[in-house]
């Protein structure tokens, strides 16, 4: 390959955002998808930052959402107070999608970013929601980053952290949630989609030289791989701009 899992990865996610959507991201590889989309092929989408900055011109990659350069020649620029009022205006939160990343994930897109083992006891205790859980109850769709590994991808998450379809078709409503939730689990092996009826998550698409069998390998649960099609491989263009416009300096890659 003269590509990275990491450069398809964000690739593969850029291509999920489309013009004028409203992308809410954090730090890292989400950050960095979201730049990518802006400048290979959703040129009139608009970066949303939680600490408020909106629709700044990216010239330099941020090294994290409370970089000062997130903010050179914004639109608008407030705080967080600003950011989740939007995310959960129903007018704006339409348009908005989230990128989001996680510890476990289970078939319904909940996730899991609190704890490994039991809460009171963990094994691990990670940072927690941050802005995610809200993210995932309010935002149209999100798009997740995960890394394909079989303790990641859970039957039973350890404590559920970001909802997704929550137990099902109706878990969203039942809960008290707006119409929305997981829209594509991207990994660095290949991409899922959720079933429009059973909101269970699928494969949509492997990435080259990868079988559907070896995700199957690296997951506790099965699901469907009968819609499945190779992912595209990224075009010269595509890696050119990812490498030489948004992460020149391979903060992120």
């Amino acid at each position: 390959m003269d590509y990275t899992l990491k450069e398809m990865m964000t690739i593969v996610a850029a291509r999920e955002i489309r013009n004028n959507d409203i992308v809410f991201c954090g730090t890292g590889i989400s950050m960095l998808a979201a730049m990518a989309a802006k400048n290979i092929n959703a040129p009139q989408s608009v970066i949303f930052f939680e600490t408020g900055a909106i629709d700044s011109k990216l010239e330099d990659l941020p090294l994290a959402v409370g970089d000062s350069r997130v903010m050179y020649y914004s639109s608008s620029n407030g705080g967080l107070l600003d950011s989740f009022a939007t995310m959960q205006n129903r007018v704006t939160a339409k348009h908005i999608v989230g990128i989001l990343g996680a510890a476990q994930i289970d078939i319904y897109g909940n996730l899991n970013s609190t704890v490994i083992g039991d809460y009171h006891e963990p094994d691990v205790r990670f940072s927690g929601s941050g802005g995610a859980c809200d993210v995932a109850s309010f935002v149209s769709r999100s798009i997740i980053f995960m890394k394909q590994e079989k303790r990641k991808f859970k039957i039973q998450l350890d404590y559920l952290t970001s909802p997704g379809y929550l137990d099902g078709p109706d878990g969203r409503e039942k809960a008290g949630l707006p119409e929305g939730g997981p829209h594509r689990v991207i990994t660095d092996m290949g991409i899922m989609g959720f079933d429009e009826l059973s909101k269970q998550m699928f494969l949509k698409g492997y990435y080259p030289g990868i079988i559907p069998d070896k995700i199957l390998e690296n997951m506790e649960f099965e699901i469907d791989t009968s819609r499945a099609e190779e992912v595209p491989a990224p075009t010269s263009n595509e890696l050119e701009l990812l490498r030489e416009k948004c992460d020149p300096h391979r903060l992120i890659l």
